[in-house]
């Protein structure tokens, strides 16, 4: 903790903003705006009082960083408070808004979707998210000159997505793509091949991660359930669990795979708030849990998992065990490890 820090106060957590192009895709739709939230120390000059930026707190630097990738037309503010939380924990937060293709002619707020990179022919060449290897050096830039010099560790990289962008995670983790990835945490996600992409119905993609990953779902996840038409299935038929499928046999073993969820969590539950108008999350009956409380469990839980894979803190791992302990949480419904 700096000394000029107030005792009891939270860590002061500021933002630095920049953008990066995207190779491939097509101008106006190849800028993400990307905001990187870090420990700061409070301001101390008249051009850090008047402008709002503030140096890095160093005391602890280098911050592992973790990315957050949105789901599909969801925006980075809806992220703000898990970016803020682990920003508090030492662990830099970065978000970004990328309006690009979601599908031939159709554009929205994306994680990054290279849909020629998931047919039959082509999954497992690249990786699926074309926006990941420009953001990361971004970073790498920033952490070599101007105001986050130093600051960054990326050679501990955790990515957490959300819906889409938990697939294009756990689909672009690959070790020789992105060597820096030691962690992976995603929420209503899963590896499941849509049949409009040319797969047979029930078709599972494989997952090449090889970092500790944590699955987290909720047990009221309408969107889950309503896009089981896409991959030949009902929702609720009989073995319809594209999640636990995903947990139990796509990711690879050895390596440490979390399966959690949480009692009647809805799937726009890590957004907030949630845009009525946006997104998908009407296909959800209306919530019969706290679901602002379930997401400072989900926080918590993301925040803890993140600290014990990219921090190696010992003390994260056994609070992460208590988190996950349903006998003693009643917010989680199921928690698993393999």
């Amino acid at each position: 903790m700096s000394s000029s820090t107030l005792v009891g106060a939270p860590p002061l957590v500021r933002s630095h903003r920049t953008a990066v192009r995207v190779p491939g895709a097509a101008a106006p739709y190849d800028t993400a705006h990307v905001t990187v939230r870090y420990p700061a120390l409070p301001a101390e000059t008249d051009v850090e009082r008047m402008s709002g930026m503030l140096r890095p707190d160093t005391a602890a630097a280098p911050y592992p960083v973790v990315v957050l990738m949105p789901g599909i037309n969801v925006s980075s503010a809806g992220y703000l408070d898990l970016a803020v939380a682990l920003a508090r924990r030492g662990l830099v937060a970065v978000t970004f808004d990328w309006v690009g293709e979601l599908f031939p002619g159709q554009h929205g707020l994306t994680p990054g979707v290279d849909v020629a990179a998931v047919g039959p022919d082509t999954y497992g060449t690249r990786p699926t998210t074309p926006v990941l290897r420009p953001l990361l050096d971004a970073l790498a830039d920033a952490n070599r000159g101007g105001p986050l010099a130093g600051a960054l560790d990326l050679a501990r990289v955790g990515l957490f997505g959300h819906s889409a962008g938990g697939t294009v995670a756990l689909q672009s983790a690959r070790p020789e793509w992105f060597p820096e990835v030691r962690a992976v945490a995603v929420y209503g996600a899963h590896t499941m091949a849509s049949q409009q992409l040319g797969f047979p119905p029930g078709t599972l993609l494989a997952a090449p991660v090889v970092a500790p990953a944590m699955l987290v779902a909720g047990t009221a996840d309408g969107v889950v359930a309503a896009s089981a038409i896409r991959y030949g299935e009902e929702a609720g038929a009989p073995g319809h669990d594209p999640v636990e499928r995903t947990w139990a046999e796509a990711l690879p073993g050895g390596h440490g795979a979390w399966l959690v969820r949480l009692a009647g969590a809805g799937h726009m539950l890590p957004a907030t708030p949630e845009d009525p108008t946006s997104a998908r999350g009407f296909l959800e009956e209306p919530a019969q849990a706290d679901q602002d409380h379930l997401r400072e469990v989900l926080t918590e839980l993301l925040v803890t998992f993140f600290a014990a894979r990219l921090d190696d803190d010992v003390a994260a791992d056994a609070a992460l065990t208590a988190l996950t302990d349903p006998a003693t949480r009643p917010e989680i419904a199921d928690a698993r490890r393999r």
